[in-house]
């Protein structure tokens, strides 16, 4: 069994899974948009536009990243959870927290701590939570 996080957006999914994409250096994104749904239910929710992504799925090094638009509408801002990345070297960590800060608010500056080589924390443009570090012999994960 392996949990995946199903992030929700506000119509920027696509936007945001190619810019996840080209941080990581992940393959392109399995993506099926509104448009592709049965006519029954595109029938049902006229007011959706067709480009909205109904469910898209980012393979990320040995896991997943499932999101969609929020097409129900409604759904609040991430809070209270974060998705967490350690990667094996420092440098290709920090170029990581870099990337996904652009044009989103640092929490936690990512530097050394007692745990890990370095960590970092923030929430990207598109409202998402991350956790940044180097992976540490040792550490619980």
């Amino acid at each position: 069994m392996t949990p995946i996080p199903y992030l929700t957006f506000h119509g920027n999914c696509l936007e945001a899974l190619e810019t996840y994409r080209r941080v990581f250096d992940a393959p392109e994104p399995n993506v099926m948009t509104f448009g592709e749904a049965p006519e029954e239910v595109r029938a049902s929710m006229p007011e959706t536009s067709p480009q909205a992504v109904l469910h898209a799925a980012l393979k990320i090094g040995e896991g997943w990243i499932y999101g969609s638009d929020d097409i129900m509408g409604g759904t609040p801002r991430m809070a209270g959870c974060s998705v967490t990345v350690d990667l094996p070297d420092e440098a290709r960590a920090r170029a990581v927290f870099d990337a996904l800060a652009d044009h989103g608010d640092v929490h936690m500056a990512f530097t050394p701590t007692f745990w890990s080589k370095g960590f970092g924390m923030l929430t990207d443009r598109y409202g998402i939570r991350w956790m940044i570090g180097v992976e540490s012999e040792g550490t619980m994960g």
